[in-house]
Formats: C-alpha cells, sequence, structure tokens
C-alpha cells in the first residue's frame, strides 16, 4: 500500500538536492568554516554561497540573514532580542492568541519579567485583522510580533499592510514576524513585507531538519544570540553546521525556481480537495483560508484521533493541529471561538509539490468511509 503524506505544514520530505548537497558537504568540504587553509576556504565558499542562496529566496541581502538551528530558535531570538533593543521606547508588545508556541511562550517569559502583551484575537481564518493591530499600537508599543501564515489554519496576515500602518503612524515599534509556514508559499521578499525581522525554518521547504535563519535588517543591532567566536558576524557563536546549512540553500534556490508553479500546483489540489470532500461529506466544515498548502477541516462529532488512526490504517498521514501541540486541543482554534464539537473534529492537511491528485482523490475516499464506518462520538 502506497503511503500518502499530508502533513507537510509539520515537516516535508527532503528533496534530491537538498540531500546531495548535505552529503557532499559532509563527505568532500568537511573543513571548518573558519580555519583559514584550503579546507577551511573552501568550507566558507560553500557556507557563502549557500547563505546567498537562502538569502536571494527571501529577497534580501546576505548579510542580513543569520542561521539558527530551526524557526522555534530564530523566534524567540527575534522577541526577546527586539524586546532588548527596543526597551527604550516601551514595554509594550502587540502580538495575538493564534500564534505558535515558540511565540506564545517567549512572550509569556516576557510577561514574567514585566513586559506587557495585547493578544489580539485571529479573524474567521486565523489571521489577524489590520485595523486591531492599528487599535492597539501605543506610544510604548516596542514590538509588533503576528505570524504571516496560520501554522494550523493557512490563514494569511497582511504583514506589508501592518508595515505601512506602523511607519505611518510614526510608532517607533519593531515588526517580526514568524514566515515559517509562508516561505516559498505565499510570494514575498523581505523588502516587500518591510518587517524588521523575519523567521524562517528549513524542513518546512524540504531542506533537512535542524536549520532554519533570522532576517535581520540591516542596521537593526540586536543582542548576540551566543557568544564566543566570530562566527555569523559575532552574532551566534559556534561552528556553522555546514551540512544542513548547504542542504538549506539547494532547498531555497529550487523552492524559489519552482515557487510560482508549486503554489499554483497546491492551489488547485487544495480547491479540488474542498470541492470533492464537501460533494462527498456535505456536513464537512472548512476554514476558508489564503494559504495554498493547508486546509483546516472538521467532521463535527467525529474524534480527531479516532480519524487520524483510521486513516493511518490506510497508509494516509494527516494532522489535527501542530506538531508542537503532541495531541492537545488547539488554542488556535479555541481563540477563533469555534464550538467545541468542531475543535475535536478537526483534521489539517498539509500539501507540497509533491503531493497528487490521487493523494487527494485516496484522502477523499478513505474520510467518506471513515464517515460510514466510524460512530460519531456520543457527547
Amino acid at each position: 500500500m502506497k503511503s500518502i503524506y499530508l502533513d507537510n505544514a509539520a515537516t516535508t520530505a527532503v528533496c534530491a538536492e537538498a540531500s546531495d548537497a548535505a552529503l557532499h558537504a559532509m563527505t568532500s568540504v568537511y573543513g571548518n568554516p573558519s580555519s583559514t587553509h584550503r579546507f577551511g576556504r573552501e568550507a566558507k565558499a560553500l557556507l557563502d554561497t549557500s547563505r546567498e542562496s537562502v538569502a536571494s529566496a527571501l529577497g534580501c541581502r546576505s548579510e542580513e540573514l543569520v542561521f539558527t538551528s530551526c524557526g522555534t530558535e530564530s523566534d524567540n531570538w527575534a522577541i526577546r532580542g527586539a524586546a532588548h533593543a527596543n526597551r527604550h521606547v516601551g514595554k509594550h508588545i502587540i502580538s495575538s492568541m493564534a500564534e505558535h508556541d515558540a511565540v506564545r511562550k517567549t512572550l509569556d517569559q516576557l510577561e514574567k519579567d514585566g513586559w506587557e502583551v495585547t493578544r489580539l484575537k485571529p479573524d474567521k481564518s486565523g489571521a489577524i485583522p489590520v485595523d486591531s493591530v492599528a487599535d492597539a499600537l501605543r506610544a510604548d508599543t516596542a514590538l509588533v510580533t503576528l505570524m504571516m501564515v496560520n501554522n494550523e489554519t493557512g490563514g494569511v496576515t497582511d504583514i506589508a499592510a501592518i508595515s505601512k500602518i506602523i511607519k505611518a503612524t510614526k510608532s517607533r515599534a519593531l515588526l517580526h514576524t514568524d514566515a515559517v509556514q509562508a516561505f516559498l508559499k505565499l510570494p514575498f521578499s523581505a523588502k516587500s513585507l518591510g518587517a524588521d525581522l523575519i523567521s524562517i525554518s528549513g524542513h518546512k521547504i524540504h531542506a533537512p531538519k535542524g536549520i532554519g535563519a533570522l532576517y535581520i535588517r540591516s542596521g537593526l543591532h540586536l543582542p548576540s544570540l551566543l557568544y564566543g567566536g566570530e562566527q555569523e558576524n559575532a552574532r551566534r557563536a559556534g561552528t556553522e553546521s555546514l551540512p544542513l546549512i548547504a542542504a538549506f540553500g539547494a532547498a531555497a534556490a529550487i523552492g524559489k525556481a519552482e515557487m510560482e508553479k508549486s503554489i499554483r500546483h497546491m492551489a488547485d489540489l487544495k480547491v479540488l480537495l474542498i470541492e470533492k470532500l464537501c460533494a462527498a461529506l456535505p456536513q464537512i466544515l472548512v476554514i476558508d483560508s489564503g494559504a495554498p498548502h493547508i486546509v483546516s477541516l472538521s467532521l463535527p462529532g467525529y474524534k480527531s484521533e479516532v480519524m487520524m488512526n483510521y486513516l493511518e490504517a490506510k497508509e494516509i498521514y494527516v494532522s489535527k493541529s501542530s506538531a508542537c501541540k503532541k495531541g492537545k486541543r488547539s488554542h488556535v482554534l479555541e481563540a477563533m471561538g469555534l464550538p467545541e464539537r468542531q475543535i475535536d473534529g478537526t483534521l489539517r492537511i498539509g500539501l507540497s509539490r509533491c503531493t497528487t491528485a490521487e493523494d487527494i482523490t485516496a484522502l477523499v475516499q478513505a474520510l467518506s468511509q471513515a464517515a460510514n464506518e466510524l460512530l460519531p462520538a456520543l457527547r
């Protein structure tokens, strides 16, 4: 039985270009990029080329991009660093009730340190309305941190519009966006967004896990994340993980080259999935969202875990919410005010450029069978 992987919002399969790049770096370019001999110079050249590749895909200068271990590290550094760098403005932060835990829990810690956090309510797609951000801005707002694409619903927050409002009101607040689910899934650049800080991650774009990056606008000085050597322009000490960085660069290059085609492919599959589901299961509820690769659906009365187990028995793999929640109820859907029965029956479908129409058909057939064979939960 063929495995059908539809949890690409959690992680993606590593593409051949990325795995080849990692293997090449491990076996042929194994010098320390900080060494001055030939092996070190070769490693430094690969490091620079890989950084340029990721920076090109993000639409920024290579010197504005710092490699990290993941999106969570990028979020933590961006938020804590921006709060420290802009503390002279005030101790007020604007975020939302629908952020990834990497943001939520970092803000929880800042609150314990005396910061005030305004958490905005998401709209029916999981996005944050621009007007609510404008209304929440204050003279002492030091930071606005909002996810660009919600990782559970696919709702798209207009970060560029928020940036314009911050500038138009002459607010001194810095703007950070967790763009982990948006990078190479939506057409944007660092320049077009206007954000001061942008978090991205490799394993969402067919690179391995363990590598991410943080865009830091030129001229913005954040406290160093790690102290030690002069790596990453002394902003993040420690020998660079060159195999992962090379893989990230390769994945970003092919992702950029195929982005337009990939976005169109995923968007078409999303439309196909929703049409087939609504025809086969009229009782199904689907959250309307702008991202091409995430579909949040629910069969109220049927438990997500039961449906996931049924699908897994047929070698179809989906999730119920963010993988980081590890089975806990979605705080995003709760923040949106959805009924408990809908939340408890929610499944998240994550598409990628590798997903096929046949995969969609198999999923719809399996969900239809599950609805006929399984009894709704009694409440």
